[in-house]
């Protein structure tokens, strides 16, 4: 089985799928597009992913895109350790879990929107700070009310980390970019910390890359 993916250090998104793969203790190249500097619309990664952004996931000559699609995907290739649950409710539960960061939050303050409302708006640089660090909040605010109505038991949906754990542990990385404290957070502070015990979450932490030290440690 030949897996490639191209992300980058920074990219949550990558992050997730660093994590889902070796989870499922499957072997993969990545590849690094710096998407600060614009490699994302390159002429080669254009032909490769013609959205521009990454991950992109390439499977034995197959290729996929979005965060949340390879990871379900992951599942089907290989079921076990299973990333979602095998009981219907809890499967959705779970990625409506994934989905408050994956559809509300995070596509708010990825570097093409942050680009937009520079050039378009004209907002400065605390500004752009300020307004990932709201969605940033805000997410955060909704994974603490959540988990309060469910404690996590010691992973968001039982004994083993899984997809929305993924998801909620990618959020916290966000707020590390922009130095949020989250022990206003206590039950996400918590999860987060039993998922970044475990070695496939934490050698998966952007500042864990070979293209985050190439970079000299800069975010």
């Amino acid at each position: 089985m030949s897996i490639k993916v191209y992300g980058f250090w920074r990219s949550i998104a990558s992050f997730r799928i660093r994590v889902a793969l070796k989870l499922k203790a499957l072997a993969f190249e990545e590849i690094s597009i710096d998407i600060l500097h614009g490699e994302q619309f390159e002429h080669g990664y254009d032909a490769i992913n013609p959205e521009h952004v990454v991950p992109t996931f390439i499977h034995d000559g197959h290729t996929l895109y979005q965060s949340l699609a390879i990871m379900e995907y992951l599942d089907e290739i290989k079921p076990n350790p299973r990333l979602l649950p095998d009981d219907v409710r809890e499967r959705a539960y779970a990625r409506s879990l994934a989905l408050m960061t994956i559809a509300d939050s995070h596509p708010l303050i990825v570097p093409r929107v942050r680009k937009h409302l520079a050039n378009t708006f004209g907002a400065d640089a605390a500004a752009i700070e300020e307004w990932g660090a709201h969605w940033t909040g805000e997410g955060l605010a909704t994974y603490e009310r959540l988990l309060a109505r469910r404690n996590p038991a010691p992973f968001a949906l039982g004994k083993e980390a899984g997809l929305a754990d993924i998801c909620i542990a990618g959020h916290v990385v966000g707020a590390q970019y922009l130095r949020i404290a989250i022990d206003a957070y206590p039950l996400v502070k918590q999860l987060s910390d039993r998922c970044f015990q475990l070695p496939e979450f934490s050698s998966s932490h952007p500042f864990k890359q070979p293209d985050y030290q190439a970079a000299g440690g800069q975010h």
